[in-house]
Protein backbone atom coordinates (compact mmCIF):
# COMPACT_ATOMS: atom_id res chain seq x y z
CA UNK A 1 0.00 0.00 0.00
CA UNK A 2 1.23 3.45 -0.90
CA UNK A 3 2.52 5.35 2.16
CA UNK A 4 0.43 8.43 1.37
CA UNK A 5 -2.66 6.24 1.13
CA UNK A 6 -2.00 4.56 4.46
CA UNK A 7 -1.72 7.98 6.14
CA UNK A 8 -5.08 9.03 4.68
CA UNK A 9 -6.70 5.71 5.61
CA UNK A 10 -5.64 6.12 9.25
CA UNK A 11 -6.97 9.68 9.43
CA UNK A 12 -10.06 9.99 11.56
CA UNK A 13 -13.20 10.68 9.55
CA UNK A 14 -14.25 12.95 12.45
CA UNK A 15 -11.17 15.12 11.87
CA UNK A 16 -12.18 15.80 8.23
CA UNK A 17 -15.97 16.01 8.67
CA UNK A 18 -15.94 19.60 10.07
CA UNK A 19 -13.97 20.67 6.98
CA UNK A 20 -16.67 19.22 4.72
CA UNK A 21 -19.29 21.21 6.64
CA UNK A 22 -17.18 24.38 6.66
CA UNK A 23 -16.58 24.13 2.90
CA UNK A 24 -20.32 23.73 2.27
CA UNK A 25 -21.42 26.47 4.69
CA UNK A 26 -18.95 28.97 3.22
CA UNK A 27 -20.89 28.60 -0.02
CA UNK A 28 -24.34 28.88 1.57
CA UNK A 29 -25.01 25.15 1.82
CA UNK A 30 -25.87 23.26 5.02
CA UNK A 31 -24.63 20.53 7.35
CA UNK A 32 -27.89 18.68 6.57
CA UNK A 33 -26.91 18.60 2.88
CA UNK A 34 -23.42 17.30 3.74
CA UNK A 35 -25.03 14.59 5.88
CA UNK A 36 -27.49 13.72 3.09
CA UNK A 37 -24.54 13.19 0.73
CA UNK A 38 -22.77 10.97 3.26
CA UNK A 39 -25.97 8.97 3.88
CA UNK A 40 -26.51 8.55 0.13
CA UNK A 41 -22.94 7.45 -0.59
CA UNK A 42 -22.45 5.11 2.39
CA UNK A 43 -25.89 3.94 3.52
CA UNK A 44 -25.26 5.29 7.03
CA UNK A 45 -28.03 7.08 8.89
CA UNK A 46 -27.83 9.92 11.42
CA UNK A 47 -27.23 7.58 14.37
CA UNK A 48 -24.52 5.45 12.74
CA UNK A 49 -22.75 8.51 11.33
CA UNK A 50 -22.72 10.10 14.80
CA UNK A 51 -21.33 6.86 16.27
CA UNK A 52 -18.41 6.94 13.80
CA UNK A 53 -17.79 10.61 14.62
CA UNK A 54 -17.85 9.88 18.37
CA UNK A 55 -15.53 6.87 17.95
CA UNK A 56 -13.16 8.86 15.70
CA UNK A 57 -13.28 6.03 13.18
CA UNK A 58 -10.55 6.11 10.54
CA UNK A 59 -11.47 6.35 6.84
CA UNK A 60 -10.60 2.72 6.17
CA UNK A 61 -13.01 1.48 8.85
CA UNK A 62 -15.62 4.13 7.98
CA UNK A 63 -15.90 2.87 4.40
CA UNK A 64 -15.36 -0.82 5.27
CA UNK A 65 -18.32 -0.71 7.68
CA UNK A 66 -20.58 1.31 5.38
CA UNK A 67 -23.90 -0.51 5.03
CA UNK A 68 -23.83 -0.04 1.25
CA UNK A 69 -21.85 2.12 -1.12
CA UNK A 70 -24.54 3.55 -3.40
CA UNK A 71 -24.82 1.66 -6.71
CA UNK A 72 -24.74 4.99 -8.59
CA UNK A 73 -21.39 5.96 -7.01
CA UNK A 74 -19.72 4.77 -10.22
CA UNK A 75 -21.49 7.67 -11.98
CA UNK A 76 -19.34 10.12 -10.00
CA UNK A 77 -16.75 11.36 -12.47
CA UNK A 78 -14.38 14.26 -12.83
CA UNK A 79 -11.17 15.54 -11.35
CA UNK A 80 -10.46 15.92 -7.64
CA UNK A 81 -7.00 16.73 -6.28
CA UNK A 82 -5.59 16.34 -9.78
CA UNK A 83 -6.91 12.80 -10.32
CA UNK A 84 -9.88 11.53 -12.32
CA UNK A 85 -12.02 9.77 -9.71
CA UNK A 86 -13.24 7.16 -12.18
CA UNK A 87 -9.62 6.12 -12.88
CA UNK A 88 -8.43 5.70 -9.27
CA UNK A 89 -7.54 2.01 -8.96
CA UNK A 90 -7.38 1.78 -5.15
CA UNK A 91 -11.00 1.14 -4.15
CA UNK A 92 -10.82 2.84 -0.75
CA UNK A 93 -9.04 5.91 -2.11
CA UNK A 94 -11.67 6.07 -4.84
CA UNK A 95 -14.46 6.03 -2.25
CA UNK A 96 -12.75 8.80 -0.26
CA UNK A 97 -12.39 10.85 -3.44
CA UNK A 98 -16.04 10.18 -4.37
CA UNK A 99 -17.01 11.86 -1.11
CA UNK A 100 -14.57 14.72 -1.72
CA UNK A 101 -16.02 15.20 -5.22
CA UNK A 102 -19.62 15.24 -3.97
CA UNK A 103 -18.79 17.84 -1.29
CA UNK A 104 -17.01 19.88 -3.97
CA UNK A 105 -20.11 19.77 -6.17
CA UNK A 106 -22.25 20.86 -3.22
CA UNK A 107 -19.93 23.81 -2.53
CA UNK A 108 -20.05 24.77 -6.22
CA UNK A 109 -23.83 25.14 -6.01
CA UNK A 110 -24.87 22.02 -7.90
CA UNK A 111 -28.46 20.86 -7.28
CA UNK A 112 -28.82 17.96 -4.83
CA UNK A 113 -30.59 15.71 -7.37
CA UNK A 114 -27.58 16.08 -9.69
CA UNK A 115 -25.10 15.52 -6.85
CA UNK A 116 -26.99 12.37 -5.82
CA UNK A 117 -26.98 11.15 -9.44
CA UNK A 118 -30.79 10.92 -9.67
Amino acid sequence: MNNNFSRVYRMSFASVYPHYIQKAEKKGRTKAEVDEIIFWLTGYDEQTLQQHLDDKTDFETFFAQAPQIHPNASKITGVICGHRVEEIEDKLMQQIRYLDKLIDELAKGKAMEKILRK
